[in-house]
């Protein structure tokens, strides 16, 4: 008992009042000090509060607030994207991606707009667009979204797989099931894209979708060996048709070549033919006004060259008249081809 009561009267004099106040004040000084700051990872940024108001989004970094918490921060991560799957489920992934063996026909199983069954599989990537939006603008209060973090980020997530898979259902149902597995896959993704974040803008959410990506068509399993054949009905359709193409392609630069040669060419032979009547026009004339001048003698002058024309590539010619009574008194003087005089 004396060595107890003698632990204690040290212990007292140990823990004088001064020294209990010093070790108070050392803690209230820790515990200001330790809540009067936040880091920001690079990917993230802070939604500040105030007595659980909205006071500021702050970037990156290190930042000071009002201790004992007054001033709270959440960390949001803007700068990630996130994936969200639809008709399956990624277990592991890597070189050989391994898939969750669980049932997701209620996610891809859809009506196409000619009343058939399509096995649909899409992804979409988003990132969040606006923190402050993305954690007051759903259903709950900022207390309940702090306190319970995992809860909310859950009501979130479903709403996002709600809005998205709403937007894939409305779109294949618009097509057709064989627009939906061929040439129209692009163009849903890109109006599913639009669409998605046309709700998200209107809602507010806070969110925007970076990319929608289908992975997998098909049709259901029953009749799967009859929408192969079409499936490949319709390539050898298109190559066909890309050969036509590009047969036409050779074939009408050909055709619009020789269409212009053949043009250029009238034009020519019109052009030499007009000058070759002008120069016929420019003679005649010239003649005319010569036989004006003197008739008679014009007149035989020509009566010459017409002679000289016909019988220029003829040798040793003999004229007679046409009553075949006697020679008509002239003949050819030389033996030149072609002379006659």
């Amino acid at each position: 008992m004396s060595d107890n009561i003698i632990d204690f009267e040290e212990l007292q004099k140990k823990l004088s009042p001064k020294k209990i106040l010093a070790g108070v004040v050392i803690l209230i000084v820790a515990f200001i000090f330790f809540s009067s700051y936040y880091q920001v990872d690079q990917q993230e940024d802070a939604v500040v509060l105030r007595f659980g108001k909205f006071l500021k989004i702050e970037g990156p970094g290190l930042h000071f607030k009002l201790p004992f918490g007054i001033d709270k921060n959440i960390n949001v991560p803007t700068k990630r994207r996130f994936t969200a799957e639809f008709g399956f489920r990624t277990r592991k992934a890597g070189i050989q991606t391994e898939f969750s063996s669980g049932d997701y026909s209620f996610e891809y199983e859809m009506l196409t707009g000619d009343l058939n069954i399509v096995d649909v599989k899409w992804i979409i990537q988003y990132e969040i667009s606006d923190p402050q939006q993305f954690l007051f603008n759903v259903e709950g209060n900022v207390a309940t979204q702090s306190r319970y973090g995992k809860r909310s980020i859950d009501i979130r997530t479903k709403t996002i797989r709600d809005i998205s898979q709403s937007v894939i259902n409305r779109l294949v149902g618009d097509r057709t099931i064989f627009g939906v597995i061929g040439r129209q896959r692009e163009e849903i993704e890109i109006e599913g894209k639009n669409l998605m974040n046309k709700f998200f803008k209107d809602f507010n959410f806070g969110v925007i979708v970076k990319e929608v990506k289908l992975q997998n068509i098909v049709p259901p399993k029953s009749v799967q060996t009859a929408f192969e054949d079409v499936n490949k009905a319709q390539q050898d359709a298109e190559t066909s048709k890309n050969k036509g193409l590009e047969e036409y392609n050779k074939a009408i630069p050909m055709a619009k070549g020789i269409k212009e040669r053949t043009i250029r060419e009238a034009n020519g032979y019109a052009a030499e033919k007009i000058n070759n009547a002008l120069g016929d026009i420019a003679r005649f004339n010239k003649v005319y006004g010569e036989y004006v001048k003197n008739p008679a003698i014009t007149r035989m002058r020509l009566y010459y060259e017409m002679f000289e024309k016909v019988f220029e590539n003829t040798e040793s010619i003999d004229l007679i008249d046409k009553k075949l009574k006697n020679f008509i008194p002239f003949k050819s003087l030389s033996d030149q081809k072609g002379a006659v005089k």
